[in-house]
């Protein structure tokens, strides 16, 4: 499938989300970017995909469609089917499935590919797509052992991650919100939101190869139209709140969470903050 038929399709599976019910316009720009995304990565009918970092299933729903009556995805999270808000990921879940794309969808949540008891035969997956999930991992040394992992399992690797190189100056905000949360998340105290552990596109670079991958191409991806800026820095200030983050916190890194936030506060807009822009991997 083409980039112009993935795109034109992107309004009826945005529709088809659970999350439409509640944001429709929302879930349209998120569906949109991720079937640029596929539609860049080549993925032909017939495939078949472990996707890690499934969640709500937004890149689960394009690559279904991607890859055709024929093709399969064995979409993993390690999260709970009770988690997310306001719709949980089993709820989307359980939309996907009933639809004309269930067929070709396997939902495995509470599922870490780490554990040994998860397994696939050698190259059972044409392609592992990992889609703005990566920072979520608890550390580098996690997501290393993970891509080693799913390494015998798939040909190729499709990465999409966001940038911490802001190209304007109205991306700071969202740099900033990320940058703290990482920063709360390496003195100790893990919450469950999206960031955990921020690197660079540099840091996967020099990640890739002690997994086994060796990178085919990168490049920029637009992220104009994605609203997950104003989602991070809500989610940040809510983090830290007014006492500089989680009490357990050594004091020195409350109090620069604390200054931190309040710079944050003072140059973001109450919404449509600018997202950083994202970077697009293949490696094999």
């Amino acid at each position: 499938m083409n980039h112009s038929d993935l795109l034109a399709e992107a309004p009826s599976l945005a529709a088809g989300m659970a999350a439409a019910d509640h944001s429709p316009d929302t879930q349209l720009s998120q569906t949109r970017h991720r079937a640029a995304l596929v539609a860049s990565w080549h993925i032909p009918p017939g495939s078949t995909v472990l996707e890690l970092g499934c969640g709500q299933g937004d890149m689960t729903a394009v690559l279904a469609e991607a890859v055709g009556p024929e093709g399969r995805v064995v979409a993993v999270d390690v999260a709970a089917p009770s988690y997310g808000a306001p719709v949980t990921l089993g709820e989307s879940a359980a939309r996907l499935a009933a639809g004309p794309l269930g067929p070709r969808i396997d939902f495995r949540f509470a599922t870490d590919v780490l554990d040994p008891s998860v397994d696939f035969p050698e190259s059972t997956f044409d392609h592992v797509v990992l889609a703005h999930c990566a920072w979520y991992f608890a550390s580098l040394g996690q997501l290393r052992d993970t891509l080693a992992r799913v390494r015998p399992w798939a040909r190729r690797l499709c990465f999409i991650e966001w940038d911490l190189t802001p190209a304007s100056d109205d991306q700071v905000a969202h740099l900033l919100a990320v940058l703290i949360q990482g920063q709360i998340e390496a003195a100790g105290s893990h919450g469950e939101g999206n960031v955990r552990t921020p690197f660079s596109r540099e840091g996967l670079l020099r990640l890739l190869p002690e997994a086994g991958w060796t990178a085919d191409g990168s490049e920029p991806v637009d992220t104009g139209e994605l609203q997950d800026g104003d989602w991070e820095i809500a989610a940040c200030l809510d983090l830290v709140g007014s006492d500089g983050g989680p009490a357990a916190l050594p004091e020195p890194v409350r109090q620069l969470a604390l200054s931190q936030a309040d710079i944050l506060r003072a140059i973001a807009k109450p919404r449509g903050n600018r997202a950083l822009a994202a970077y697009s991997l293949t490696a094999s």
